[in-house]
Parts: C-alpha cells; structure tokens; sequence
C-alpha cells in the first residue's frame, strides 16, 4: 500500500520528514492577525493502518502550544482526510505543487485551499492557504519552512 502512494504521488513523497517554519495569519488587506513557530512530521508508514501520517506541532511565543494528527488514506490517485477535526483531500498539480482542499467538521462554512510548493533539492517549501467562510475568502495563512536536517 505504501509503494502505491510513493509511485502514485512522487511529489508528496519528496515532503516526507520534519519541517520547521513559520505560519503568519492575515486578513484580507494583509494585517497580521496571528504568527507561529511549526513542527511538522509528514510520514509514509510501511505497516500501520494509513499509508501517509502527518504530525503538526505549532508553539506561540506566548508559550501556548498546540498538536493534531491527519492520518489519510490513498485512492484515485489523491490522498484523503477524514479525521475528528477535518476532511478533505490533496492532489498533485505538477512536479513541485500539491493542492490540498479541507473543511473543518465543527464549522462546515468554512473551508480552505492550500497551495504546497516543494524546491526542486526537496529542503525548503512555500505554503499559503486560503480561508472561505460561505464561499468568500476571509483569511490567509502564509508559510514558511526549511527540511529539519
């Protein structure tokens, strides 16, 4: 099962180990509304029950931290997320991009898409989401982050 998602999705494969970054929160005229240090594990599981496990771990300067994990599963050619928290999926678009769309189970209103770019050498990506509350975009987050060598 592994395998199918390592051949399947050769770009999400390339984001597997630990990132650090930062994730700065605006509205839409650019504000910072929030920004966080993040701790991201993205693994490929060979014996488990999901084929991809991702650990976030964010840490504000205020001392409050805060971690989720997203389990997801691979079928049509995309990998998907039902967890407590979220559902959603993500797909590659070319050889550096990965779209993920999610929308949280609390607050169905809402939704985001994010944009994944991973560097041709696979250390450094570029995020952005992009949040919608009934369809009309309220927020972006903007992030940052480096391979943890």
């Amino acid at each position: 099962m592994v395998s199918n998602i390592l051949e399947g999705m050769p770009v999400l494969a390339r984001h597997e180990g630990d990132w650090v970054g930062t994730y700065t929160l605006i509205d839409t005229a650019g504000k910072i509304l929030d920004s966080h240090e993040s701790y991201l594990t993205c693994q490929f599981p060979e014996n488990g029950l999901y084929p991809y496990y991702q650990i976030n771990r964010y840490k504000w300067s205020d001392g409050k931290k805060e971690e989720y994990e997203f389990p997801g599963i691979y079928k049509d050619n995309k990998l998907w997320f039902d967890s407590d928290r979220i559902q959603g999926k993500a797909w590659e678009v070319d050889d550096s991009v990965v779209i993920l769309w999610f929308a949280y189970k609390t607050n169905p209103e809402m939704s985001l898409y994010e944009m994944i770019y991973i560097s041709p050498d696979s250390n450094n990506r570029a995020r952005t989401w992009h949040w919608f509350k009934n369809n009309q975009i309220f927020q972006r987050t903007l992030i940052q982050e480096q391979r943890l060598r």
